[in-house]
Parts: C-alpha cells; structure tokens; sequence
C-alpha cells in the first residue's frame, strides 16, 4: 500500500472514530462499543471506506501486543503467583466445562462432532484485548475479580495452542498424532521458562545501562525491542504475539524501571489500541444480524449467561 493511501485509510478511521466514541462517551456508554461501531461504518460491509484492509490489522495487531505488554506490566509476576490457583484451577474448569457444554449444544443442534468441538472452542476463549481494555478503562486491573479475570485469560491464551493443533487434524479419516501434541505443549512451556529466566538476570542490568546513559529515546526504543522481542522468540513456541508480549511485560515488572517504562510507552500503546477494536469492527457483517435477529441475539444471551454461571462456578 502506498503511502498517500496510508495516511488517507488512517485519517479516515480516527476521524470517524473520534465522532462515534465521542457521541458514545455523551450517551454513556463504552468507548471500545464506539470504536466496534466504527469499524463496521468504515469496513466492507458498511461503507466501504478503507483501501486496504490488511495493512490496518497489522497495525492493529501491535496495539494488542503493547497492551499485553502494559498488563504484564502491571500484573507482576509476584501477583501472578498468588493467584495461582485462578490459574492452574479456575481457568481449566472454565474452559473444559464450558467447551463440553457447548459442543453438546451444538451437537444437538444437528452439527457433526468435530464442527461441535469447533464451536466448543470459539465458545470457551474469550477477548483478552477487549476484556483487559474493558478493566482498564474502569481502573479495575488491580482489583480482585480483575486479576482472577487476568489469570483465567492468560490461562485461555495457553489453551489456545492445543486448539489451534487439534483444529487442522480434526478432519474425517484422520487422528491427532498425541505426540505432537505433547511435544509442542512442552515445547511452549520450556520456551516461555527459559525466555522469563534469562530475561530476569539480563533485562534489569541492560535498563540499568540505558538509564545511565539518561537518553529517553533510548530508553523508549529499548523498551519496545524487548516487548517486540521477546514476543517474537515465543511465538516460535507456537504461543500468540500477545501471550508474549504480556511475559514480556512481567518480566520487566521486576525491574525498579517498571513504572518508567510504562509511562513512556502508554501514549503509543492509546492509539495503536484503539485500531485493533477498529478492525474487529471492520469485520462485522450487519447483514447477518439484520437478516437473523432473533438467532442473533440469542447466541450472545446465551453465551453470556453461560460463561458466566461457567466462570462462578468456577471460582
């Protein structure tokens, strides 16, 4: 994409955005709903607005790894320790309950079983992004429920590995090789504890350097290299982008730089983000709903009410 149709595609999503969120914020409501109801005003199946629609989720796909990166901040290793019991009990609980009752839905609804574990899967993960923007905006990251919410999502994030290996070999007439399996989740569990150690010992001694040398451009710059970098080597692992980035962020949550750090990268964090709940916009087809409104809003009823009788029951 050339660079006029850059700007052109960016000038008109945070122009259009900055008059639905701020007709949102009057009437009261969420400002992610503003930017979910832009998206689908500039997308293809709104008005069309935007060229080039890949060049934006990229964009957008860095906002989420910073904002995983602040939570990780924020959250700290310590914490994520002390509820460790949301993690390794809650999360499970939530994900395997609700994925069995939703492929048993589906599965009396007439699906066959591997579209009913499909479903299963989509039902049972939710929005790390949306839900960690959500708490926020509020102030509500550091409160109870927010860091049980944050342990059960982190927890989503891991399930999300063997789901997407299972998905492929789902197929009629073949078997998920167990090995594979085992061998990529234990792969994805050293990865991440050799990346969290070595970043332990080497990360607060290289800030330390770039303090000293009091360049706050070099700083900034420094910061981003590790959270970019330190997602990008555990992707290798098969891990998400924003899975790494949010290690990335607790490992420098140990670091007596942590809050300077996050000061300085929030500002690019703020306007990148907002482009990831732009493009999930983007990808709303209305028509679905306006032709199935009552299949609609069924679905989104039940899956709320469901997850969260789900999430109680697993706390």
């Amino acid at each position: 994409m050339s660079e006029p149709h850059a700007l052109t595609d960016l000038l008109i999503i945070f122009s259009i955005s900055v008059c639905v969120v701020l007709v949102f914020q009057r009437l009261r409501l969420p400002s992610i709903a503003g930017f979910l109801t832009a998206g689908a005003l500039v997308g293809p199946y709104g008005l069309n607005l935007v060229s080039d629609l890949q060049q934006v989720q990229a964009m957008a796909g860095i906002g989420v790894v910073l904002l995983l990166f602040t939570i990780g901040i924020e959250f700290s290793l310590a914490q994520l320790a002390a509820n460790r019991r949301l993690f390794l009990v809650a999360g499970p609980i939530q994900v395997l309950v609700t994925l069995a009752l939703s492929a048993m839905v589906a599965k009396s609804l007439g699906l066959s079983l591997p579209e009913a574990i499909f479903w299963g899967f989509l039902i049972s993960l939710s929005s790390t992004a949306i839900v960690l923007k959500t708490l926020g905006d509020r102030g509500e990251s550091d409160s109870l429920y927010g860091r049980a919410t944050i342990g059960v999502l982190v927890f989503q994030d891991l399930a999300a590995v063997p789901m997407m290996l299972v998905i492929p070999l789902m197929e009629e007439g073949t078997s998920p090789p167990l090995q594979d399996l085992v061998f990529t989740l234990v792969k994805s569990l050293v990865v991440v504890a050799l990346v969290v150690v070595t970043a332990r010992f080497f990360v607060p001694r290289l800030l330390a350097q770039i303090v000293s040398s009091r360049s706050r451009e070099l700083f900034l710059l420094t910061v981003i290299v590790l959270c970019l970098g330190i997602a990008w080597v555990t992707s290798f692992s098969g891990l998400s982008l924003a899975l790494g980035a949010f290690i990335a962020g607790l490992v420098i949550s140990e670091s007596e730089y942590c809050h300077q750090a996050l000061a300085e990268i929030l500002p690019f964090r703020d306007s990148l983000n907002s482009l990831f709940f732009v493009s999930v916009g983007m990808l709303m087809d209305v028509r679905v709903m306006w032709n199935y409104p009552w299949w609609t809003l069924g679905i989104v009823v039940a899956v709320l009410l469901g997850k969260s009788v789900m999430s109680v029951t697993a706390f």
